[in-house]
């Protein structure tokens, strides 16, 4: 098979290598440049890829990635979508390849970990499909762009095992930029329900509250909005805006919406869990967790959270035993707090407190 890489970028020479070294399974790199001015071009040359410059004005990244899509050869079997600040796990082709040959598809989803944990474990982990045939695909979007497949017939989709790109982004890079293309994409596309809650979700990250609530209550009001976890999570927005706002009990109505209207998904009750431990609420807050720890089953989309599936739910239930008096129920959770989080000194401190009260209670229960 054909397999080759595409890329953008832009001032990126210190990830080239690592990048260079990660695509190096392909049979092909190209790249088209849109503006560095630290020798990115340069070294991306030396290392074995085809590089195109191009300045793309005004700044769209759908347009960006659709030029650099027609720098890949026609013969291409696979495009590889990726950026320079990304990495794949070794032995991805063989693993591509052999997804392709069993099940031959348009696009093919692999597991991306887009966050990383202090201590360099997974965060934020969901399915990304930027791998797909050369013909009739077109990037859409100003930012957050997506493939668009063109035929009329439905575009068969499938999962490639085993294969995982991770994301080890630049800290100090700025994102100013997407706030504006936001606002553009739903000028643009005033009733896309992706593009307004995209915006409103934007909003939120910038402290805009007022301008977060009427994005977010405008998605949730438009006639397409009908994708659960997408709902869910607009409504957790509104809540952390509203409790922004000083404004609690909206945000308490909003957070419980967000449980029923995705009552499979954890997200909402640990953030419901949080606003209740924030309030001192403990029988409030081991019932959130408790719902969440149910919840065996991770989303597969981006709409997933890290906190909710890290150690916060059991350190939250655990705290909430505690002071409820549950010395067994504290030292369990926070005992899988712990295994989640081995070197976190507070948990480790709590944990002997647990430990003590469990230790407590079994005696007076025995000497009873």
């Amino acid at each position: 098979m054909k397999l080759y890489v595409y890329a953008i970028c832009k001032n990126e020479k210190k990830f080239a290598a690592r990048w260079m070294q990660s695509m190096g399974e392909a049979d092909g790199v190209y790249v088209l440049d849109t503006g560095s001015e630290d020798g990115t071009p340069e070294e991306l040359a030396r290392l074995g890829a085809y590089v195109a410059c191009k300045t793309i004005e005004p700044w769209r990244f759908d347009t960006a990635r659709n030029s650099s899509l027609e720098l890949v050869p026609q013969d291409a079997d696979l495009c590889i979508c990726t950026d320079l600040d990304e990495v794949f796990e070794p032995g991805w082709r063989e693993k591509l390849e052999k997804a392709a040959r069993e099940h031959p598809a348009d696009q093919y989803k692999y597991r991306y970990v887009w966050s990383h944990t202090e201590n360099g474990g997974e965060g934020l982990v969901f399915w990304h499909d930027k791998i797909h045939t050369r013909q009739n695909f077109r990037w859409h979007y100003p930012v957050h762009e997506v493939l668009n497949w063109q035929p009329e017939r439905a575009c068969k989709v499938v999962v490639a095992p085993g294969v995982a790109l991770h994301h080890w982004p630049d800290p100090d890079k700025p994102r100013s930029q997407y706030l504006p293309l936001l606002e553009l994409a739903a000028r643009e596309e005033p009733q896309d329900c992706r593009c307004a809650h995209y915006l409103g979700r934007e909003y939120m990250y910038h402290g805009q509250w007022a301008q977060a609530v009427a994005e977010l209550r405008r998605h949730l009001a438009l006639p397409g909005s009908t994708w659960e976890a997408e709902r869910s999570a607009s409504m957790r927005y509104l809540a952390r805006c509203y409790e922004a706002m000083h404004r609690e009990r909206e945000a308490l109505r909003w957070l419980y919406r967000a449980i029923a209207e995705a009552p499979a998904l954890r997200e909402g009750y640990v953030e419901c869990a949080q606003f209740y431990y924030s309030q001192g609420n403990w029988p409030g807050v081991l019932l959130m967790c408790e719902s969440a720890l149910a919840i065996t089953e991770r989303s597969t989309t981006y709409l997933n959270e890290a906190f909710a599936w890290g150690a916060a739910p059991w350190d939250l239930a655990a705290q909430a035993a505690w002071h409820l008096g549950c010395g067994a129920k504290a030292r369990d959770y926070g005992k899988q707090a712990l295994q989640l989080e081995p070197e976190n000194t507070r948990l480790q401190d709590n944990q002997r407190f647990y430990e003590a009260l469990a230790e407590q209670q079994a005696g007076t229960v025995k000497n009873g």
